[in-house]
This record gives C-alpha cells, sequence and structure tokens, in this order.
C-alpha cells in the first residue's frame, strides 16, 4: 500500500530548461542564505565558488539549450554549442584554482546579468510573441510578464553589485541575492503551469548540432572530468592552489542535475518520480554549499561520492560478469564492432569510477598526478563514449 495515495511513484515531468533554472534558483537562495553570516564574520567564503558556479550554470544553458544571455539561438548552431563548453571550462577553472583567472569571471558575470539582463528586457517588451502576446491573453501570462520583468531588473542590479559589492550593506546584498533566487524559483513554477496548458511550449526547435538534453550534459560532464584531471597534475605538484570543497561540490552539482531532468544516478537510472527530483535538489544543495563554504562539507561529499563511483562501477561489472557465465555456450549471432567497442567503453569507464572512488577513501593510495590521468582517461573516455552513441543512432536512422 503506498501511505503517500500515489505520489512517490507519480512521474515528474520537468523539462530541462526548468530544472537547469531550479538548479539557478537554488544556487541564488542558498547563496543569499549563506552570505547573511558570511557578511557577519561567522562562515568562511569562497568567492570564486560562487562565481565559477553560476558561470557553469550559464554553460549548461548555452551547451544543453542554445539559450544565451542575450536570448535563444534557434536551431543550436556548433559555434553556440563550443561557446558553451568555452565558458564551462572557465567555470570549472574559476571553482577549481583560485585566482587564476582573475577579475575574468567577475567580468563574465557582469556580461551575463547586466548587458544580458537588459537585452532579454528589451526583447520581452518588444517581440511581438512575448509581452504584446502575454497582455491580450491576460492571465498566467501576464503573471510571466511580471515576473520575468522582475528577474532581469534584479539581475541589472545585481550587475552593479559584481562591480561595487560596496555600493550597499552587505545584509542588503545578501538579501538582494536571496530574493533573486526566490523570483528564479517562482518563474519556474509559473512556466510549469504554462507548459501544462500549452504543450508545444516546450519543443524546441529542431536543426543545428544533433544532440539530445541527456547527451548534452554527457558532453558537459566528460570536459568537466578531463579539464579537473588535467588541473590535478600541476595542483598535486605544488604548481598551482586547489579548492577541493568546490570541486567536490561542483561534480555533486553535476550529479543532481542528473537525477532531477534524467533519473539517472552513479549506481543506475531510475523511474524520475518526485521523491527522487527531491533527493536531487537536495544533493544539489550540498554541492552548492561546498563551492561557497569551503571545506565544510568534504569529509560528507567524499565518502559519498566515494561510494557511489564504487558502486557504479563495481555494479555493471558483476552484471556483466554474472550476465556471461548465465550465457556461456549460447550463440548470440553477428555482434557489429560498434556495440563491442560500446562495451569494452563502458567496461574501461566502470573499472576507471572504481578507481577514482577508492582513491578518495584510501589516502595516499594512488599518487597524485596519476588521479590526474585517471580523471582525464574518464572524461576522455566518456567523450569517446559520446561519439559510439551518434555511430549507433546513425545505423539505426540507416535501418529505418
Amino acid at each position: 500500500m503506498d501511505i503517500f495515495g500515489g505520489w512517490s511513484s507519480k512521474k515528474a515531468d520537468i523539462p530541462i530548461d526548468l530544472v537547469i533554472l531550479m538548479i539557478a534558483g537554488l544556487t541564488m537562495v542558498i547563496a543569499g542564505l549563506l552570505l547573511f553570516p558570511v557578511y557577519l564574520g561567522l562562515l568562511p567564503y569562497y568567492e570564486n565558488g560562487l562565481y565559477g558556479l553560476l558561470i557553469f550554470i550559464y554553460a549548461l544553458q548555452i551547451t544543453v539549450l542554445g539559450k544565451t544571455p542575450f536570448g535563444d539561438v534557434p536551431q543550436r548552431p556548433l559555434s553556440v554549442l563550443i561557446l558553451g563548453i568555452f565558458v564551462a571550462c572557465v567555470g570549472i577553472i574559476t571553482c577549481f584554482i583560485p585566482d587564476l583567472l582573475k577579475e575574468i569571471p567577475r567580468f563574465l558575470l557582469f556580461i551575463c546579468f547586466g548587458p544580458g539582463g537588459i537585452i532579454l528586457l528589451l526583447q520581452m517588451f518588444f517581440s511581438k510573441g512575448k509581452f504584446p502576446m502575454w497582455r491580450k491573453k491576460g492571465g498566467i501570462l501576464m503573471t510571466l510578464a511580471l515576473n520575468c520583468a522582475a528577474v532581469y531588473s534584479l539581475s541589472i542590479f545585481i550587475s552593479i553589485l559584481l562591480i561595487d559589492k560596496n555600493f550597499i550593506s552587505g545584509g542588503l546584498v545578501a538579501f538582494s541575492v536571496l530574493l533573486y533566487g526566490v523570483l528564479i524559483f517562482f518563474l519556474t513554477a509559473v512556466l510549469y503551469k504554462i507548459y501544462a496548458l500549452y504543450p508545444d511550449n516546450t519543443e524546441r526547435q529542431s536543426g543545428g548540432v544533433k544532440l539530445s538534453d541527456d547527451r548534452a550534459v554527457i558532453l558537459i560532464t566528460g570536459v568537466f572530468m578531463v579539464v579537473l584531471g588535467i588541473l590535478l597534475i600541476p595542483v598535486t605538484i605544488g604548481l598551482l592552489p586547489f579548492s577541493g570543497s568546490a570541486q567536490l561540490g561542483l561534480l555533486v552539482v553535476i550529479m543532481s542535475l542528473q537525477m532531477v531532468a534524467f533519473g539517472n544516478t552513479p549506481i543506475r537510472s531510475f523511474s524520475r518520480t518526485w521523491p527522487l527530483v527531491w533527493l536531487g535538489l537536495f544533493f544539489g544543495s550540498l554541492g552548492i554549499i561546498s563551492c561557497i563554504i569551503p571545506w565544510i562539507l568534504v569529509p560528507t561529499l567524499t565518502f559519498i561520492i566515494a561510494l557511489l563511483n564504487i558502486g557504479g562501477g563495481a555494479i555493471p561489472f558483476i552484471k556483466m560478469l554474472l550476465s556471461k557465465q548465465r550465457d556461456k555456450g549460447t550463440d548470440r549471432g553477428f555482434v557489429p564492432q560498434v556495440i563491442k567497442r560500446l562495451f569494452l567503453t563502458q567496461m574501461l569507464l566502470n573499472i576507471l569510477s572504481v578507481v577514482f572512488g577508492t582513491s578518495m577513501l584510501v589516502k595516499n593510495l594512488i599518487p597524485g598526478p596519476v588521479i590526474g590521468i585517471v580523471l582525464t582517461a574518464n572524461g576522455s573516455v566518456l567523450l569517446y563514449l559520446l561519439t559510439l552513441l551518434f555511430k549507433i543512432d546513425e545505423m539505426k536512422m540507416g535501418a529505418e
């Protein structure tokens, strides 16, 4: 008997653009709440962690959705995909290596919040398909217009704080960030209702780079692992500073996004139910806190990520061995070469996942530079897996 009246098994059908908005809203709400004790001197604060996380969220919108801070780009051309990957790299480096990029992250965020907010506000008022139409139809569409105007206006105000954070008191800065997050959450709820009323709005234009949402996230994850692995090599030999808490935090945020958007966890894929969504957002909250407040959650997140990597790598490997034992002597017939490569690639990813997870649990088990090489290999294999999936798609299309 389901004591929750079926709610626990109800499918959570949330479009990917709303999932990214939820992560953005959660980031700003948590940042706003944490900034109150930070400005009172009660908590340490890693500014680059917050900046890097925000830049990474912008990169997700560009890469996955084809949405730039200045508006949507129809059909997501290759140039936009490359831009998204570049912005993601800037966000990752900003999180991991304190002050390496100097004022670049602050300037990039100023462009996104300031000029980006102004252009989006003007587009909303003067585009025929937006405010003029929303005003005619009224109802929840007018609520959307007011909400968007508030979000864009506050975005412009926050851009001023990025230039001079002493423009107002610390408490007002924290309140402004918190309010911005609340408005994004409210916008997400309004859009969720509008998508239910107008289902056609959830459909994005086809064309451009053929990359599904889940594979776009795989691409970003692969880039994350490669950049992390490359950076860890000079870090472990003392050539660069490093923020381990922000690294763990950003990794957990990526895991959270995959859970909420697709039901994917490092261990296995699940049906995307509401309890899984809330669990994903809870993990995302831990990751956001770890990015902003250094070291406070490092032991907890290290243990969780290590177990998930070991379990996620070992379970499929054990299943494969049991399956081979079960199917021994069975003639499977011809297996295409690309399927064999896919199988070997997945097995290699599982082995690298177990190695990485074990190295997190057992300190000094693997030399630091070797861990960097393992992570770089993990990301590279993940990107290779993506190319194999493209080839399988082409084979399916050719067979139809």
